[in-house]
């Protein structure tokens, strides 16, 4: 299966702060809000929706297509992605600006105030899908993640017109966006990615209800955070699938796009929705035990006895023949 993955790629810069943030924050005065949090931790990481999601499905054993636009300064970051199964020419490479940067920081509570400069990625505009199709062959699927506004536009008009199935993946620019700028992205979709508070958003500012969406877009995802995941695919009813238990609480930086790396996997592995959706949140799983959205580690044996331990012995054996990261 040959999976584009298109969207903003970035260095990530993660703080933590030792204290809660609601702490400072005063409620007649948020209208005037000041303030600078002294972060115990400073962290630099590799980022970005889409090299996120397409290193995920590199380390579980496909080779996603990267599609994106980047600084000068990106040559190391590409060697970590090629080394992790990405094929990374579909990268365009400014000339004058730097690669884009997502500065976070987490309180004690997970909860995080963070900031993006676009940078290059604001040249993802000038990007022609069908090239890239045309080198690799085909596209089963083209996930269009948070990116330059008019790049995401622009992109899913292709798939459109050329019949490419895409996954609309809108995520953290629904923010800024419009009702009448967001229904093009959604309209027509294979996939729909979104949290709750995402989908409620949708509905919000397009006006669109629940049923309006799940008419126009084969099957819609939704993670409910600590609740698990929910597809909801046309003409088949809901699935929902529980979280993973974690070993440990690092960082949830990430946590989304490592579940679209794995339920993407699992739908290009041709396992049901319910299958994927566990893969998606076990492989998450993986994310928030680590610091950095890029800096776990998989391997076979153990990742098939968590699926196991999680989500049953069943669940494991239909992963077992298609996943390929490294054995030990």
């Amino acid at each position: 299966m040959a999976v584009l993955i298109t969207g903003s790629i970035a260095t990530d810069h993660l703080m933590t702060f030792p204290g809660r943030f609601s702490d400072s924050l005063v409620a007649d005065k948020l209208d005037k809000i000041s303030l600078s949090f002294l972060v115990d931790e400073l962290e630099v990481r590799r980022g970005g929706v889409a090299p996120n999601i397409a290193f995920g499905m590199g380390c579980l054993g496909l080779r996603p297509v990267l599609v994106g636009a980047v600084g000068p300064d990106f040559a190391d970051y590409e060697s970590w992605l090629q080394r992790h199964n990405v094929d990374t020419s579909g990268v365009r490479v400014s000339e004058s600006r730097h690669t884009a940067r997502f500065v976070c920081t987490t309180d004690a509570e997970q909860n995080q105030i963070a900031s993006f400069y676009p940078g290059a990625m604001s040249e993802a505009r000038n990007i022609e899908l069908r090239p890239v199709v045309d080198r690799v062959g085909k596209a089963d699927v083209v996930l269009i993640g948070a990116n330059d506004p008019e790049a995401m536009l622009r992109h899913t008009e292709e798939c459109r017109f050329r019949g490419y199935p895409f996954a609309a993946d809108p995520s953290q620019q629904l923010a800024r966006m419009d009702g009448e700028e967001i229904k093009p992205l959604i309209e027509g979709a294979t996939f729909l990615f979104t949290n709750e508070y995402e989908a409620a958003l949708i509905e919000q500012k397009t006006g669109w209800s629940a049923n309006d969406i799940a008419a126009m877009v084969e099957t819609r995802v939704t993670t409910l955070g600590p609740d698990g995941a929910r597809v909801e695919r046309r003409g088949d009813g809901q699935v929902h699938v529980t979280v993973a238990e974690e070993d440990r609480r690092a960082d949830p930086t990430g946590v989304g796009d490592a579940f679209r790396a794995g339920f993407l996997s699992g739908q290009a592995w041709g396992l049901s929705d319910e299958r994927s959706a566990q893969l998606g949140a076990l492989l998450a799983t993986y994310v928030i035990e680590t610091i950095g959205t890029q800096e776990y580690e998989l391997a076979r044996t153990h990742f098939l006895e968590r699926m196991a331990r999680t989500y049953g012995d069943d669940a494991a054996a239909d992963v077992e023949p298609h996943i390929s990261c490294p054995r030990p």
